[in-house]
């Protein structure tokens, strides 16, 4: 579920380029709130540390956030195509049973289906998410970042906060995640003389297949179940991130880059524990229609699904949404930290 702070607006000598602190992301502005994830349920992309700062610090922190959002994308994205098809299909027996038919049939490339709309949506998606998270803060605790420091935001702030950017970026994303589901349930290899071409040729044209043949609303299929899916879940994740690192940092110091990368990590798997059931509904309706029975609205599919495939459909994917998020921060952070330093 799914990047660094900077320094606070206006700091002519910021702590974050300071080249002495183990992890100067953090710094003073850790009390923001922000965290990093694994993906988005939820977080989709995983940026989440990085986003509030961009907002403040303009284009050169933009730039170190898409950038590293980017990153991440790529790293986590077959782990992601492998979850979908999991959650979607019935054709496979597990992780690796899907990994190798599709390495098989695919090639690489299969892997990686669906990237390129997750890719060019990431700076709307993030910024949606961490300028409604900071501002909702900013107005639920009515202090400055600056005074944050001294006096920390309640978990029930962060955690209001942390709904209110979940709610509305799925609103945002809801499109763009129903194309990127279509693209990747697409099995067939790559086109040969003679061969039948795919459903769809690429995010374009699934976007304009889906809009003439379902209309408008049905580029949103699956939005409420998304929306469900993201608003606690993100409250869920920054009030995880924030506990873990304030129970791991003295008073008045900032937490290390181990005690970042560990509370990160946990509070990315700990918010794919409670994200999981409804990603796999969403999943499915998205794919509604297509290669799978249409179903009559979220509860038609939980209830179908339970009857046919039992409980234990519905936590599909958690083991591998739970692999990914701990590296897939980790490598979020280091990548931060190079692109700033090398760039400062």
């Amino acid at each position: 579920m799914a990047g660094a702070g900077v320094s606070s607006p206006g700091a002519s000598k910021t702590p974050l380029r300071s080249p002495s602190s183990a992890l100067p992301l953090l710094g003073a502005e850790r009390w923001e709130g922000r965290a990093l994830s694994g993906s988005s349920p939820c977080p989709p992309t995983g940026q989440w540390l990085l986003a509030s700062s961009a907002w403040r610090e303009g284009p050169h922190s933009l730039h170190l956030l898409v950038t590293t959002g980017a990153l991440g994308l790529v790293l986590g994205h077959p782990f992601d195509t492998v979850k979908v098809r999991l959650q979607t299909q019935n054709t496979y027996r597990g992780i690796v049973d899907c990994m190798v038919k599709t390495y098989r049939h695919e090639s690489l490339l299969g892997f990686f289906k669906g990237m390129s709309f997750p890719i060019a949506s990431i700076a709307v998606v993030n910024s949606v998410l961490f300028g409604v998270y900071s501002n909702t803060l900013l107005v639920l605790t009515a202090t400055s970042h600056q005074e944050r420091r001294a006096q920390p935001p309640s978990y029930t702030h962060v955690f209001i906060a942390g709904c209110t950017g979940g709610f509305l970026q799925a609103y945002c994303l809801a499109p763009f995640d129903l194309i990127k589901v279509r693209l990747q349930n697409q099995t067939e290899p790559r086109a040969q003389p003679g061969s039948p071409p795919p459903q769809y040729r690429g995010p374009v044209h699934c976007a304009a297949s889906i809009f003439q043949e379902e209309g408008p609303r049905g580029l949103f299929r699956g939005a409420w179940a998304l929306t469900l899916r993201d608003t606690p879940t993100l409250g869920i994740y920054f009030a995880t991130y924030e506990w873990l690192c304030r129970q791991s940092t003295p008073d008045g110091q900032n937490p290390s880059s181990a005690t970042v990368l560990v509370a990160g990590g946990f509070a990315g798997i700990t918010s794919w524990v409670t994200a999981t059931p409804l990603d796999v509904i969403k999943s499915r309706m998205q794919m509604a229609g297509l290669k799978q029975r249409e179903y009559q609205g979220m509860l038609d599919c939980m209830v179908s699904s339970a009857r046919q495939e039992g409980l234990g459909v519905f936590f599909r994917g958690l083991t591998i949404n739970s692999a990914r998020a701990f590296p897939v921060n980790a490598v979020t952070f280091l990548s931060y930290e190079y692109l700033l330093h090398s760039w400062g």
